[in-house]
């Protein structure tokens, strides 16, 4: 046998011996390993991840290992329990494991060196917490935004990873659940969202207002992104977040992705009372546009010899142009100096269609689309008597109304 001693590791009634499950987990996964040994080492790991009591060795291999595979190994049993096997677990178990992952991503996280070193295996541990969350939160676990928000107020790296916990909890609710969870569960997590969310909002104000470190901006703004789909609108238009975006956009560090929070904002479809809100929002960012990349500028060729994150730039300027253009362009239209405002945007967009790159040109195109399926509709409006006044809003939209969308 390729492994002697291999066959104790599924007497559970034996301490479990770590270090051999590093043996055999490294001659798996050491590239061009003898290919016995590595069949043999197959054959041991199928055999303990589908042995109903391997979940309970998850603890003693993620405390003693120092192989990354075999942490990862241990944290795919206890995902698997937790997925298929959670509601059949006695409730001291599911607390156990509940506490013991908490505590690990709090020492993990806690530590700055450590937090960047082990990123991936974190990332991996926030997984794990999440299917957790899918079956407990809220009704066994109605405390843990509270808890969450109190655990990032105690260091800046754990913060950071809080943030990267609420960002996979809303994707994973309103992004990746349909074929996993039951629409009930769907519905009761997104308002369980919602009514924790006043916590999650102070959080972000606080970290996006007072702190210096640009890695926990960074984080907070693509939590904030994936919310803003979804979060009342109360939070956005009534509260200094949307202030707060506008001044953080300009800034290289921040401008891409504060770009994208703009432009999940510019495409919600809303009453009219936020309509100045909107204008506002329009014109600060064409504003600050023509500081950041100059009317002068050749954007194909700015693209062509960009680098990713200039590239990045101007893909998402276009997503937020023209999502903007669908359902507000009308705001634009009501007064002289909004509609050189306007003229800008478009002549912006039309700049950024000519870039050399299928996915922003799609962008562009889809819009252009949008366009002139409604001047050609607003023409057969005003060949029957309809009136003549060239317009860029979608045909039947009122002058001023915000919340159309073409």
């Amino acid at each position: 046998m390729a492994f002697p001693g291999a066959h104790t590791l599924l007497d559970y009634n034996a301490p479990f011996d770590v270090p051999m499950l590093d043996q055999i987990i490294t001659a798996f996964y050491t590239p061009g390993a003898d290919p016995t040994m590595r069949s043999e080492a197959e054959k041991v790991m199928t055999s303990l991840q589908e042995h109903e009591m391997m979940w309970t060795r998850a603890d003693a291999i993620l405390e003693q290992s120092s192989n990354p595979n075999t942490k990862f190994f241990a944290l795919q049993v206890l995902e698997g329990v937790i997925k298929y096997r959670w509601n059949a677990l006695p409730d001291d178990q599911r607390e156990g494991i509940k506490n013991f992952i908490s505590n690990l991503i709090i020492k993990l996280s806690t530590d700055a060196v450590s937090f960047r070193r082990d990123r991936a295996f974190i990332n991996k541990v926030n997984a794990v917490l999440v299917q957790i969350l899918k079956h407990d939160w809220p009704v066994r676990w109605a405390s843990f935004v509270p808890d969450l928000v109190g655990a990032a107020k105690q260091s800046e790296s754990l913060c950071e990873n809080c943030m990267n916990i609420l960002r996979l909890l809303s994707e994973e609710v309103f992004d990746f659940s349909r074929g996993e969870l039951t629409q009930a569960k769907i519905t009761e997590l997104k308002n369980a969202l919602n009514t924790d969310f006043p916590l999650i909002h102070d959080l972000c104000e606080f970290v996006l207002t007072h702190s210096q470190k640009s890695e926990l901006i960074q984080k907070t703004l693509q939590t904030l992104h994936a919310f803003l789909s979804w979060i009342p609108l109360g939070y956005i238009f009534e509260s200094s977040l949307l202030d707060t975006l506008l001044k953080l956009s300009p800034n290289p560090e921040f401008r891409n992705v504060a770009l994208q929070c703009l432009g999940e904002i510019g495409g919600l479809a809303v009453e009219p009372k936020y309509d100045t809100h909107f204008v506002t929002l329009y014109v600060t960012v064409i504003t600050q546009l023509q500081t950041i990349l100059p009317r002068t500028v050749k954007i194909a060729e700015a693209y062509a010899n960009g680098s990713d994150d200039e590239q990045a730039y101007i893909q998402n300027l276009a997503i937020f142009l023209t999502q903007f253009f669908k359902h507000h362009i009308a705001l634009l239209e009501t007064t002289p100096e909004n509609q050189q405002h306007l003229l800008v945007g478009v002549e912006y967009l039309l700049n950024i269609s000519y870039t050399d790159e299928p996915e922003v040109f799609k962008v562009c195109l889809d819009y252009w689309h949008v366009l002139v399926c409604d001047l050609y509709q607003s023409n057969g409006d005003a060949n029957a008597g309809g009136g003549g006044e060239f317009s860029f809003a979608p045909a039947g939209n009122g002058g001023g109304g915000g919340g159309g969308g073409g």
